[in-house]
């Protein structure tokens, strides 16, 4: 599923405080089965885009096409998954990833398909455990599980592992790397982590500080599963490009400072 994002603006009008514009001029052509990662410093507006992308939200200038069609709402063609969980405590973990199915398919299909895709993410063993029972890292794979039992064409992933320990989030990185060779969706995928980006990502957009806007963009020609090795490179430029990023909000927050 191709994204088309054109001349996105996004402005906040809080109550008796200036309006706030958080993303600004962003134009990106996404192809169907591409990986692209969004990175850059905190409050460039990368969740905002994910956002505006899945139809929660609306942009205040600008249009977004998924599948050339116009973004007006949420719907079952864009997954998200986000960086909590969010599973039903009460539901089992068969029973959360069948949630969403109920409408869809028959009872015997949809616990058919939410095996299937717990699974793909090695949960199978768990299905009749509750998520109080789970590490944080298996109920992000719950998580994923549940929304690609809903086959969306396109997904949205904002910071998925972003809370979870070091050893727990390169196995989950593994995992849905492999999930994405086998189904071959298209993922937009929001992340802080350099390193995670350039493991993942067949292409990332490097996000500046407010108003966000895209400052480069960048193809990982690497083969996969990638070596440190390898990605040092890629590491080095992104660092590079954030660090003047971070440097000149820096300089620019001082300035206020003084002048107020």
């Amino acid at each position: 599923m191709s994204v088309i994002i054109k001349d996105i603006q996004k402005t906040f009008n809080a109550n008796s405080l200036q309006p706030l514009t958080v993303l600004q001029d962003i134009n990106v052509s996404i192809a169907e089965g591409q990986f692209v990662s969004l990175l850059g410093p905190s409050g460039c507006g990368k969740s905002t885009l994910l956002s505006l992308i899945a139809g929660l939200s609306t942009p205040t200038k600008g249009d977004i096409f998924v599948a050339n069609k116009k973004v007006v709402k949420a719907g079952p063609s864009k997954g998200v998954v986000f960086q909590q969980a969010a599973l039903f405590p009460w539901l089992s973990v068969l029973d959360n990833v069948i949630f969403p199915l109920r409408k869809k398919h028959s009872k015997t299909e949809q616990i058919k398909l939410a095996e299937k895709y717990l699974q793909m993410v090695q949960l199978s063993k768990f299905k009749n455990h509750f998520p109080h029972e789970l590490s944080g890292g298996m109920k992000q794979r719950v998580a994923i599980a549940r929304v690609l039992a809903m086959d969306p064409q396109l997904l949205l992933m904002d910071e998925p592992f972003g809370a979870l320990d070091e050893q727990t989030r390169n196995v989950l990185q593994s995992e849905l790397e492999k999930i994405w060779l086998q189904t071959n969706k298209t993922v937009i995928f929001v992340t802080h982590s350099i390193r995670e980006a350039v493991t993942l990502s067949d292409r990332i957009l490097v996000m500046g500080a407010r108003p966000g806007r895209i400052i480069a963009d960048m193809t990982i020609d690497l083969e996969r599963p990638r070596k440190h090795t390898q990605m040092a490179k890629y590491e080095d430029k992104i660092m590079h490009l954030l660090k003047g990023e971070i440097d000149q909000m820096m300089r620019e927050e001082l300035s206020d400072a003084s002048s107020s």
